[in-house]
């Protein structure tokens, strides 16, 4: 206890990834406030016993079995619990030992162990955007009935969030996500195509994993945040609007029924929001870089050029269709980066891939979760089957 305050126990699943490292810090620099309970990692087992020594959590999980015997020896001395498997990822989520999990895990095997911590009525500091592109609708119904709290990490969900604190009655008439425009911004085609990883992994203005930097690179990255953002804000698809906002000053927009608009503004840093949703609903200060209005510098707003990153075409079809699509994009995507950062396929290959999915997996307008396994699982094969992985 300190000053009162309970501390907040918090789950970290996916710690060792970007999101995770970042959140480990804030909570580090706030031990009054935050205890960690959980960690779990997928494969990077020293880094998961370095931050378990550090933390002094309930329950340790790797994800990778074969790594298992290395971390329950490493950590044998102390009174944690060690688990490994992908099983066992999923079960940790259900137990009781957290009030906030903090769903960091990358990709698509994020979403069943935040469904199981939804079930649990948690709260949920959503980091996976994969989530809810693949299961917007069903995670949203269940979180409701449940009466889970789901706060976004990602930038620009978080600044949305942050706009609508106090604004409970207003109609919103669009949310305008801002993006970067990624390390290509302006390039054409003919440049595109000759791009390698290590080009693509050099983000201008954000430190993030490898996925989600090629992600963003392509463009992608905005179309899931589309995605995401009409499940989270219960938005219609012609009310999500993406604009490249170069600077990455203002994090995302609202207009209101009025005309009136609120903007989130900082200077680009993950553990802002980071630190916003694990505190929430309390701001805590931190002595992270301020923005200056003073220094001269021009905040800059253009339409993002759809022609030549398809990829952001691709996920408002997905988006104004529904269904089992936006699963299908996501899975394609998934394969398509993969394949990418192992320079198997090139740069605009990634695009051809997930639009060639999307037409051949079949559609399902109102899937069960059951389908949207099925549906990953198919668009992965498919996708797979065509860069003969």
């Amino acid at each position: 206890m300190s000053n009162g305050v309970t501390k907040k126990r918090v789950a970290i699943f996916g710690s060792t990834g970007s999101i995770g490292r970042q959140a480990l810090e804030v909570i580090d620099a706030n031990p009054g406030l935050f205890s960690v309970e959980v960690l779990t990692g997928q494969s990077n087992e020293d880094l998961l016993i370095r931050q378990a020594l550090h933390f002094k959590p309930d329950v340790v999980v790797i994800g990778d079995d074969k790594k298992y015997p290395k971390v329950k020896d490493a950590l044998a001395a102390h009174p944690i619990k060690v688990f490994g498997g992908e099983q066992a990822i999923e079960e940790v989520a259900a137990m009781d030992n957290y009030d906030i999990m903090l769903a960091a895990i990358v990709g698509f095997a994020g979403l069943r162990p935040t469904l199981r911590a939804i079930d649990n009525g948690k709260a949920v500091a959503l980091a996976n955007k994969e989530t809810l592109v693949v299961a917007g609708d069903i995670v949203m119904k269940k979180a409701l009935e449940q009466r889970a709290p789901i706060i976004p990490v990602d930038s620009e969900h978080s600044a949305i969030f942050q706009c609508l604190v106090g604004e409970t009655r207003s109609r919103i008439e669009k949310i305008v996500l801002t993006a970067s425009g990624g390390p290509f911004l302006g390039k054409k085609p003919n440049f595109l195509v000759n791009v390698k990883r290590d080009h693509a992994l050099q983000h201008p203005n954000w430190s993030m994993g490898a996925k989600i930097t090629i992600d963003s690179a392509t463009l992608m990255n905005k179309g899931l945040e589309m995605i995401e953002a009409k499940w989270l804000f219960n938005l219609q698809p012609d009310q999500v609007q993406v604009v490249i906002h170069p600077q990455s000053i203002i994090h995302s927009m609202i207009q209101f029924e009025d005309g009136s608009i609120k903007a989130q503004m900082g200077l680009p840093d993950m553990k802002l929001p980071i630190q916003y949703a694990l505190a929430f609903p309390r701001r805590i200060p931190n002595n992270f870089p301020r923005y200056d209005f003073r220094k001269p510098g021009t905040l800059t707003f253009e339409e993002p050029d759809v022609k030549t990153f398809r990829n952001l075409t691709l996920a408002t079809d997905a988006l104004f269709k529904g269904g089992n699509l936006p699963c299908i994009l996501n899975a394609a995507n998934e394969i398509a980066v993969f394949a990418f950062l192992r320079n198997r396929i090139g740069f605009l290959d990634m695009t051809d891939l997930v639009e060639r999915t999307m037409q051949q997996v079949p559609f399902i307008e109102h899937p069960t979760l059951d389908e949207y396994f099925e549906s990953d699982g198919e668009a992965r094969e498919f996708a797979a089957s065509l860069i003969k992985l």
